[in-house]
């Protein structure tokens, strides 16, 4: 019998939200077991709220979490009785996982149902039903290989996932291996975690394998994740990813690391059309079209090759187009890879059905804690807004207020203390409004790349700061995702997109590669008090709070 103490640190409601005492001594462990299986949705200082919905269970699930152990989890740290019904609910998202399933057959793929009732519901299904051709039984249905995709979107939105054993076209072959020194003349193997993110999505190259998302944080090496993977298929591999910068740091990990040559890989953007054995492009080059209602030209690129994998780098950017091409690309391996799932489109459920489920999620503080990232420490730096700007901000609307207080020029003189405070450190100046880090950058000298920073201007900047030649770098939006800059140690964020969690999570991830003696990093977000932005500061902490880190808010006095 379940004995709940007054000490623990979680409350469950009956509606599936579930709240968390900060203060308590048992916060820590607790929330290492909820964020399993339950998704935060607010954190004020002292009490968080996560809820538990089918799609976080099923995640959970699909990573192997045991039903049973969520329900112990929350009766473990639970301070009153869980309510039987949430309990009862737990146990019902997570007995759909499953029971619906896509088979090989000799006729072609089969949707085959555990129960007729439940056959029979899907048959109904307005959405889904359209999408079935023969019924084979009073269980089983013959599906279209191109429906393969659209039906288990379908399907996931009325509440049955279907897993998906159907198996995959192996590609094209192509033989290479990893280096035990690197081409740099550095010893090379796979961190334990790295390889067991492979193994866990290769799955010994079974029809359980192939398709899902691995989520690590930022400076863990999702690029070596893909580069295992990579080789334990041995197949033609799509790189889809966020920049040409993007591009060009897989390309050089792959050539750096493995014995594939420059010929072998090809660089597919606005400048260069390679289709080689291994490709890499850009979501945006993929997305290219002269009008809004013309067609999309190279989307064909995905079927110009037999690929065998099909790598979704920074996949919480997946832009609809794509999602509609990989619908059809069901029988193609796919591997996405992220810092955070959260997408502010809330299309994580098509994710979980065209790209796969969630197969890996190691949690930053672990990492931290094994020294494979950086240690954190995380401020928010509050000034209040010049009376010269309060009238303005009063008559705005909320858009031109958030613009208001986010271009604060108080924060200028909060910039200069902290440069100061880390005058020997590699810090990266990050910021969305483009005419506020132009001011910046001039004041205090230091070099700025923004979208309409030529190519080679950036790669230049990037390897200076690397090198060590420039130690100050102001970036805006165009930084946020995938830019190895290992050496930076400090980022002060200036200015954000609203209330983007999954922006937070990828500035932070600028600072967190492993860093050489005391391996500290450390993270600004500048707000003003008392405005719309601090409102959505308090959203954008959601990720952060999620893996365990807290802000540490101070005046820009104290500073």
């Amino acid at each position: 019998m379940t004995t709940y103490e007054p000490s623990n640190p979680l409350i469950v409601q009956s509606d599936h939200t579930v709240l968390v005492e900060v203060d308590s001594p048992r916060y820590e462990a607790a929330r290492n077991e909820l964020v399993k299986f339950a998704e935060l949705v607010k954190s004020p200082e002292h009490i968080h709220t996560y809820r538990i919905t089918p799609l976080s269970i099923w995640n959970a699930r699909a990573a192997g979490i045991p039903t049973g152990e969520m329900s112990d989890s929350l009766c473990r740290f639970s301070k009153y009785q869980v309510p039987e019904h949430v309990l009862v609910e737990i146990d019902d998202f997570a007995s759909r996982f499953g029971r619906l399933r896509i088979l090989p057959d000799s006729r072609g793929l089969v949707l085959s149902a555990d129960t007729e009732p439940l056959a029979e519901e899907i048959a109904c299904s307005k959405s889904a039903g359209g999408l079935l051709a023969d019924r084979l039984s009073g269980t089983k249905f013959l599906i279209k290989s191109a429906d393969r995709g659209k039906i288990k979107q379908a399907l996931i939105k009325i509440g049955y996932p279907a897993e998906d054993l159907a198996g995959y076209i192996q590609g094209e072959q192509v033989r290479f291996s990893v280096l035990d020194v690197t081409r740099a003349g550095e010893r090379f193997m796979f961190r334990p975690y790295q390889k067991q993110a492979a193994d866990t999505f290769y799955a010994g190259g079974s029809e359980r394998g192939g398709a899902g998302v691995i989520v690590l944080p930022c400076g863990a090496g999702k690029t070596i994740v893909g580069i295992s993977c990579m080789v334990q298929l041995q197949t033609s591999t799509l790189i889809l990813t966020t920049s040409v910068t993007a591009i060009r740091q897989w390309k050089a990990e792959l050539i750096d690391k493995t014995d594939l040559s420059d010929d072998d890989i090809g660089e597919y953007s606005g400048a260069v059309k390679e289709i080689r054995q291994i490709t890499i492009t850009t979501y945006q080059i993929m997305t290219y079209r002269r009008d809004k209602e013309g067609a999309f030209p190279h989307l064909e690129l995905f079927d110009n090759h037999n690929w065998g994998l099909i790598i979704y780098d920074e996949v919480h950017m997946l832009p609809a187009p794509v999602f509609q091409i990989t619908a059809a690309l069901q029988a193609r391996r796919r591997l996405g890879l992220t810092a955070t799932l959260v997408r502010e489109d809330g299309k994580e459920e098509d994710v979980f059905a065209l790209i796969g489920p969630k197969k890996v999620d190691v949690p930053w503080k672990e990492m931290e804690d094994q020294g494979w990232i950086a240690k954190a420490r995380c401020f928010e730096i509050r000034m209040p807004l010049p009376e010269d700007l309060r009238m303005p901000y009063a008559v705005s609307d909320k858009r031109k207020k958030f613009r208001i207080s986010s271009e604060n020029p108080a924060k200028l003189q909060v910039v200069r203390r902290i440069l100061a405070l880390h005058k020997d450190k590699q810090v990266l100046l990050i910021g969305m409004y483009i005419d506020q880090l132009k001011g910046i950058a001039s004041d205090f000298d230091i070099p700025l790349i923004t979208g309409s920073t030529p190519q080679a201007r950036r790669d230049d900047l990037f390897r200076e700061f690397k090198e060590g030649t420039i130690n100050i770098l102001a970036v805006s939006k165009v930084a946020n995702f995938a830019v190895d800059l290992p050496d930076a140690s400090v980022a002060i964020q200036i200015s954000g997109t609203f209330g983007s969690r999954q922006e937070e999570a990828q500035r932070l991830g600028r600072i967190l590669r492993p860093k050489l003696g005391e391996n500290q990093a450390h993270f600004y977000s500048l707000v003003t008090r008392d405005t719309v932005e601090q409102d959505f500061a308090l959203k954008r902490q959601l990720f952060l709070c999620e893996q365990g880190y807290q802000y540490s808010i101070r005046t820009a006095d104290a500073v």
